[in-house]
Order: C-alpha cells, then structure tokens, then sequence
C-alpha cells in the first residue's frame, strides 16, 4: 500500500510538474499592424483582426504548448508608426509574426523591421508590387493581391472590351503609382493608350479638380488607382459629374465589396473589377462569411478572408515544425500548398508571391441582386500563374535567374 501511494503520490507530483511547465511557456504572439480607424478600416482594421482570432480559435488556441495570442495596432497610415510599432512589437512584446500590415507605405516600412530581425511578416491588405519584387525578404510573403495582378486582370479585360484610352487618379503614394504603372504596361501591351494621369493626396475628400481633367481627357476610361475611401469619395463625385452619364467608364483598380456597398449599386453598376475573394462564390466561401458576419456584421473582405488563411498556414507550419524559428516555418510554408475557403492549390513562390486564382466581376444591377451583399457577377476565373507577375519577370534579388 505504501508502494501504491508513493506511486500515485509521484505520477501526481509529475503531471503538476508537466502542467506548471505548459502554463510557464510564453504565449505565441502574432502581430496585426491595421488601418483601424482610417480609409482602410472596412477593408482590414477590426476585420482583420476578428479574421486573426477566428483562424487561432479554429486552430485550438494553442501550438506547441504555448497559448496562442493576437495584438493588434493602429498605424494611423503613417509609415514611421507602423515601423515604430513593428519594433516594438518584436523586441518589447515578444510577437514571432506580423500579418495584414495594411497600406503599402506602411507595409514597405514594418518589413524593413521584419528583416533585421529575421521574422515572418505576412502581408494581406497592402498591393505594392515592391512587396514581393524589390523589398522582397527571406521571410516575406505578400498573400492575397499586388498590383500586377489588379492591373493585369482589371486593365486587360477593359481595353479587350473595347476600352482602349485611359486617365488615371493615383493616390500619391506607393501602392498608388505601383498601380498606375502597372495599369499602364497592361494597357499598352493590350494595345490601348493611356492619355494622361493626375495624382491625388492620400484621404482626399474633394476630386472635383481631378476629375475635370479627367472628364476634358476624353479617355474612355478613368482608372482609379486608389483604395479605400478614397476609391469610394471617386466613384461617388464622378457620378455626380456625371462621367458615366457622358459615356465614360469609371474602373476602380482596387475595389472591395465593402467599397461598393458604400457606393451603392445604383451608382458602382456596371463595374468591371477583380477581387481574390468573394462571400458568395461557394459553399465554403458562404459557410466562413456567415461566421464572419455574425461578429463583424458585415461580410468579409478578400483582405480578411486571407488575413484568416494566412495566420492558419503559418500556425500549421509552426506545428508542423516543431518550433517558431523563422527559417523552418517559412521553408513548410513555401512547401505546403493552400487549400481552404480562400485559396485552391495556392502555392508561396521563393519571391514570398502567394500564387492563387484571382477573379473578374461586374457588379450587378440594383434589379439584379437580392439582398445586400449580393453585389457581384462572375465574369471569368483567372489562373494565379496568368494573373500574378512570373518569376522570369521577378526582380526579388532572392529568385534564381
């Protein structure tokens, strides 16, 4: 009997060890740097970060032992914030990951952090091409949209319509000439002309002056190399001066379902755009929205919806691994195809470029849809290795030529 006890006594002792040992572990910590209260907020922001902590409960909360936590941060648009939070993130509150880092300014800023540190950074709400081409990193991976992709989905499909001069309004910063640039070579080698552009400050809440020179340019279309509010305050003015009325075509080159609920489908009808993700385009897609919706009540973004596949692909690799360090996880990342609501055979490029399908839309008539949300028409589903710039053409000093 003392035997007993003594083993009962110590397989008890073991288990308190085993338990003191796992609540000693620190937590797991992934960092969101989000527009939270300005022109991206709809589109990344509180989303971004429900997106975050839905992926982390439907993983189990856990990995490795350790609690898995997300903290999240307000960049304000301001580059140097955004690199003064990654810092601090990375060397005061222990975060491993960053995800979403939204805005390409901002983007561009936090990676330079990232890199010194050799830490993970995936980006979901920024478009600069710059992300995976020159500033690519080691452990950089730019998921749901760039803007070679948007330009070459978007850009073609117009001038093959028939759309074949363009005007753009840029927003004055990264992301915005990126796109503008990229727009451009696609309209070009379509054989369409670009006419002219004019470039706007970030948050600008006035384009009346913008778009009159859009509107003399006499361009079939004016291309919105923009995002956000800014893209919404733009579609809703050039209707107002009355652009489509007079017969010109209004082509956001980076526009979300939340962006087009705010126009209204009585002003975006008509337009041709291209999205990485959409609510309703099947069972799985509806079945994540519907949860989504049922915390942020609203449906998700594509930047969302990636921000949640992202932050799961990472926390896969990190048990898969057996351990955070930077160099395996990222190497089980990049070996590990995508397969979820959001990406089908998505694969992660050595030039951190997630590759993944990307889609044309037409957003419908008012008579056309059936309850709000219910924004878009599918035009045609566009490979990854056709709609995302090939690694032939990759000047990521990492790819191999």
């Amino acid at each position: 009997m003392k035997r007993l006890l003594t083993g009962v006594v110590a397989g008890v002792l073991a288990v308190s060890a085993t338990a003191v040992l796992a609540q000693g572990k620190p937590p797991l910590k992934l960092g969101g740097i989000l527009d939270m209260s300005g022109l991206y907020a709809d589109i990344t922001g509180p989303g971004s970060e429900m997106a975050a902590r839905m992926a982390v409960e439907d993983f189990g909360g856990e990995v490795l032992g350790r609690r898995i936590e997300i903290v999240a941060a307000d960049h304000l648009n301001k580059a140097d914030l955004a690199a003064n939070i990654a810092r601090d993130m990375f060397d005061n509150q222990g975060v491993e990951m960053l995800f979403d880092v939204a805005a390409s300014a901002t983007a561009l800023a936090a990676l330079e952090v990232s890199k010194a540190r050799g830490k993970i950074n995936m980006f979901n709400g920024p478009g600069s091409i710059r992300l995976s081409n020159e500033a690519c990193g080691h452990y950089t991976v730019h998921y749901v949209f760039d803007t070679f992709a948007q330009a070459n989905v978007t850009g073609f499909a117009a001038v093959k319509a028939g759309l074949g001069s363009w005007f753009f309004l840029t927003a004055d910063y990264a992301f915005g000439q990126d796109l503008e640039k990229d727009t451009t070579n696609v309209v070009l080698r379509s054989g369409g002309k670009v006419l002219g552009s004019v470039r706007h400050p970030l948050n600008t809440s006035d384009f009346s002056s913008y778009l009159l020179q859009a509107q003399s340019s006499k361009a079939k279309v004016i291309g919105l190399a923009n995002a956000g509010g800014d893209t919404i305050n733009a579609i809703k003015q050039a209707a107002e001066f009355g652009l489509m009325k007079g017969g010109q075509k209004v082509s956001p080159l980076l526009a979300f379902v939340t962006d087009i609920d705010s126009v209204g489908l009585e002003t975006a009808q008509g337009l041709l755009l291209s999205e990485a993700f959409y609510w309703d385009l099947n069972d799985e897609t509806r079945a994540f929205s519907k949860r989504f919706m049922e915390r942020i009540k609203r449906v998700p973004s594509a930047v969302q919806a990636g921000t949640y596949s992202s932050v799961t692909h990472y926390l896969k690799a990190v048990k898969a691994a057996g351990t955070t360090d930077s160099a395996a996880v990222i190497k089980i990342m990049k070996e590990t195809p995508i397969n979820d609501m959001f990406a089908k055979n998505g694969r992660i490029r050595e030039d951190g470029r997630m590759v993944h399908d990307m889609y044309l839309f037409e957003v419908k008539k008012p008579q056309e849809s059936k309850a709000r949300w219910d924004d878009y028409k599918l035009l045609a589903t566009i490979p990854g290795n056709e709609a995302f710039q090939s690694l032939e053409l990759s000047r990521c000093p990492l790819v191999k030529k």
